[in-house]
């Protein structure tokens, strides 16, 4: 199996875009999600600077897991994976599709690592509080990938540098 021609197969229904940036947005306090701050704008304007991406794929540090994991759902649940904070950021919804093909496609990529399709975990506050400020329509599929806790930091970054090839579209 040829993972590139399998990533060029899926991302054929996708727009073009620009390369995309891999970012690194630590959510701060779960309150984050609820208030208005410097963080919250923050957030806001960095995502006026970005295009428009067909996805995205999320690295929580909230979802520590025995071996690889990534969300295969449909409709990820919004996981309020935190305790002692205000019954308004309990509501708090996140109603961002899921990409059970794209999941696919990132365990095909990331071989010969072996990657579990999960259809149980969600989008933790690791996500959702950051995403929903810049793309608070929810109009963005959204996929997790796990930390697992069992391996070394290079393999995540061995497994970051093949997620690379997710940035670009092949035309």
């Amino acid at each position: 199996m040829n993972t590139l021609n399998d990533l060029h197969r899926i991302s054929g229904s996708f727009s073009n875009t620009e390369k995309m940036p891999v970012l690194f947005l630590g959510h701060g306090s779960p309150m984050n999600a609820i208030e208005e701050n410097q963080f919250v704008t923050g957030f806001r304007n960095l995502a006026k600077t970005l295009p428009q991406p067909n996805a995205i794929l999320c690295i929580s540090a909230h979802w520590f897991t025995k071996g690889t994991k990534v969300t295969a759902m449909e409709m990820p649940r919004t996981i309020h994976d935190f305790g002692g904070f205000p019954q308004a950021l309990f509501d708090v919804q996140y109603p961002a599709e899921g990409s059970p093909e794209l999941a696919i496609e990132t365990k095909q990529l990331l071989t010969p690592v072996e990657v579990e399709l999960d259809e149980h975990w969600g989008l933790d506050h690791g996500a959702w509080s950051v995403i929903k400020h810049l793309y608070p329509e929810a109009n963005v599929p959204v996929i997790q990938l796990s930390i697992d806790y069992t391996k070394s930091g290079q393999y995540h970054f061995e497994l970051a540098q093949k997620l690379s090839a997710l940035r670009t579209k092949e035309s």
